[in-house]
């Protein structure tokens, strides 16, 4: 049997795309809790260059970044396919995969930063959010008939997005503004509650973590 090891965070969505690819595949693993504050050595030698979660290590050899991860595992490991067969719907799902990664840093801005400088990247993540409520009119999955690639990447804007929200305060998703949206997080979470994190349990962490940051600008 295959040796994979997870280094990761119980509460980043990035180390849950993870997971969520091997369990897809049905393939066993040892998850690694890591701790940032304390990097261990497994971490720094498995990631030298960027020294971020998540890492996959499959039969000692170290894989890095979530989404060079999911395409390792779909072609490593036998199971239902997570990227399309279909050449033009897999170079659509790498485009809305890069859509969403390219958004990640505005999306976070929009959060922690106060003033001018949040105003703008919220009106980035309203465009963003506009952008997604066209595309997902009258859909369930983002590419295709089946949930796959970029639907497991968009797992932070269907869950923690919210979190981060509820925690900061700052509203950046309705219903009246984006109401395709609404329903397919809706549905997404309800759906795939095996697969992520209990939203309780984040918000006490997110708590703990980014009130005080909040309070401090």
């Amino acid at each position: 049997m295959a040796d994979v090891k997870l280094i990761g965070l119980w509460y980043s969505p990035f180390s849950h795309r993870v997971e969520w690819a091997l369990k897809i595949k049905g393939v066993e693993y040892e998850f690694i809790e890591e701790d940032l504050q304390n990097k261990s050595p497994l971490l720094l030698e498995s990631n030298p260059i960027h020294k971020k979660i998540p890492v996959l290590i499959h039969n000692g050899k170290p894989i890095c970044e979530s989404i060079v991860i999911l395409e390792y595992i779909d072609e490593a490991f036998e199971g239902p396919s997570i990227l399309p067969k279909d050449p033009y719907d897999r170079a659509l799902a790498r485009f809305w995969v890069k859509f969403f990664e390219d958004k990640g840093p505005t999306m976070r801005k929009s959060i922690f930063l106060k003033g001018e400088e949040q105003e703008k990247a919220k009106e980035e993540v309203f465009e963003m959010l506009r952008i997604l409520d066209n595309e997902l009119k009258d859909k369930k999955y983002f590419v295709g008939d089946k949930f796959g690639f970029v639907d497991i990447v968009a797992n932070a804007g269907a869950l923690w997005l919210g979190v981060l929200e509820e925690v900061s305060g700052v509203v950046l998703v309705t219903s009246e503004k984006f109401p395709n949206f609404c329903a397919w997080r809706d549905e997404y979470c309800a759906q795939n509650k095996e697969y992520l994190p209990s939203r309780d349990e984040l918000l006490v962490r997110y708590q703990a973590y980014i009130q005080p940051v909040i309070a401090s600008k």
